[in-house]
């Protein structure tokens, strides 16, 4: 007989931070913060997003850099090391190219024939496929009563062509919503192709980087284009059966093994109970590597997304490390690799967890901590949490904010739309109470060369730091866990996966 035992059913109120010190910082607390400096979070960055690094491209010889050098930074402070290689979880990946060669595909119709490169396309599936003259059928994405109506005899032999949704910006969220509903309508459908087309690509759904295990996805065979020529083409098409075709041959691809590594250090907590218990504090070290603008080839140095994440972790590690005694917690203090990507390196931790996620308590993840000079105004001693209402786990650092001069703040107006597209999700998705924090959420030279360490607040990102800081130990320090909030709707898949690992299974 199976018994389950569900703990917490229901968020508490939040509960005050550890001990009865909440009136003030203490000396052992305002001492490990007095360690986070301005000049540290300098020297950092100015190393992890130098033109020597290449902009951390996933893979990369940059990338590998940065994950040395993090690794030494960890190894100073001395966090213990826990992964598979010393500082090191290794992940075994695939990286999938098209053939350079025997690969041919245009579009014919309305009056136009439109030959599309090798170099922008990314197929979405592992095998040849040749497709003579086969018809086109537009299918509009953002029509609801279109994508519901699709039929499988609409469809049957036809290629399927549509547009992606905008999945940037502060309405993220209605797109994401609607990208979910196309894909259900091309499983349900089942065409024999799908053209998914994009202006300026999906990481997801562009990255050529798989795990071996990975299956199928489900549904039909896709393939992502990002073409200009296409897309204003495909605008002139009439919805439905168009009278164009597809003309294709593509060659299996070419598959190369990598090794990518997250990189994890522990600091132990100092209580013999909750010291099983983790929290963990993340960010990407990844970047956009190089690329290709005309005839020129530019380094994206990623300084604000994610270096000073990066930083943050490396800087508070070796803080909070030289605390006697440690918080009594356990906290984890890890980046990933591949964010750009799809993130990569947060999926593979959450389904490869060093430590278990019945003992994960929460997520701090990181991103965007330097830059003051927001899209949308200044951003100076503030910072805001993505999913603010989603879990208690915001109200430790507002605690923690009150007590440093930082005003944490609620996630609108970009918050539950940014939920969804760092790594926290990957841990929220596992049922781990995982929020990312960010200072600017757009900036200028977002995904541009121009973001440069140069251009980064450092006396700002100190001060945000120390609250990141004290927030970290509070949680650490307090026996109540963070809790999901199971009264807004929008965490249901959350609290759902919570609670699958919550469980006690009785003979």
């Amino acid at each position: 007989m199976c018994t389950i035992l569900l703990l917490a059913q229901h968020a508490p109120a939040p509960a005050a931070p550890a001990s009865d010190k909440s009136h003030g910082i203490d000396p052992q607390q305002q001492e490990a913060l007095s360690r986070i400096s301005a000049a540290s979070l300098r020297g950092h960055l100015s190393f992890l997003a130098s033109d020597l690094l290449e902009g951390r491209g996933t893979p990369s010889r940059g990338l590998d850099l940065a994950a040395e050098y993090i690794a030494a930074q960890f190894r100073r402070a001395g966090l213990e090391p826990v992964g598979d290689d010393g500082y090191y979880q290794t992940a075994d990946m695939l990286d999938i190219q098209p053939q350079k060669s025997g690969f041919e595909m245009h579009v014919d119709g309305n009056g136009r024939s439109i030959s599309i490169s090798r170099d922008e396309i990314t197929p979405r599936f592992r095998t040849a496929l040749d497709l003579p003259h086969a018809e086109l059928y537009k299918l509009d994405g953002d029509d609801e009563r279109a994508l519901k109506k699709l039929k499988p005899e609409d469809v049957a032999g036809r290629v399927v062509v549509t547009q992606m949704p905008d999945l940037s910006g502060g309405a993220a969220t209605d797109a994401l919503g609607r990208y979910r509903g196309l894909l259900r309508a091309l499983e349900q459908s089942q065409p024999r192709l799908a053209l998914l087309l994009t202006r300026d690509g999906i990481a997801e759904l562009n990255t050529t980087l798989v795990t071996p295990e990975s299956v199928v996805e489900p549904g039909p065979p896709r393939i992502v284009v990002r073409s200009r020529d296409v897309l204003r083409w495909y605008h002139s098409l009439k919805p439905g059966s168009t009278g164009a075709t597809l003309d294709l041959r593509l060659p299996a691809p070419v598959e190369t093994h990598v090794k990518l590594r997250n990189v994890i250090g522990l600091l132990r907590g100092s209580d013999s109970v909750l010291q099983d218990s983790y929290i963990l504090l993340t960010a990407h070290y990844d970047h956009l590597g190089v690329r290709n603008e005309g005839r020129e080839a530019r380094i994206f140095n990623g300084a604000n997304d994610d270096g000073s994440g990066t930083v943050t972790v490396v800087e508070l590690a070796s803080a909070l490390a030289a605390m006697n005694p440690h918080p009594r917690r356990s906290i984890v203090f890890m980046t990933f690799y591949g964010e750009e990507e799809g993130t990569l390196g947060s999926l593979y931790y959450a389904h490869h967890p060093v430590f278990p996620l019945e003992r994960t308590v929460a997520d701090v993840n990181l991103e965007q901590m330097g830059r003051t000079d927001a899209s949308d105004g200044r951003k100076m001693a503030q910072a805001t949490f993505t999913g603010y209402e989603y879990s208690d786990l915001p109200r430790a650092f507002k605690a923690a904010g009150a007590l440093t001069g930082v005003r944490v703040l609620s996630d609108a107006p970009y918050g539950d739309s940014f939920f969804s597209r760092s790594d926290n999700e990957s841990l929220a998705k596992v049922g781990v109470p995982a929020h990312t924090l960010a200072v600017a959420f757009e900036f200028p030279d977002y995904h541009q060369p121009g973001d440069k360490w140069q251009k980064i607040d450092y006396d700002n990102m100190a001060k945000v730091d120390r609250m990141v800081a004290l927030g970290l130990i509070l949680l650490a320090d307090n026996p109540q866990p963070p809790r999901w909030n199971e009264a807004d709707s929008k965490t249901s898949r959350y609290v759902n996966a919570w609670r699958e690992h919550h469980t006690t299974v009785s003979p």
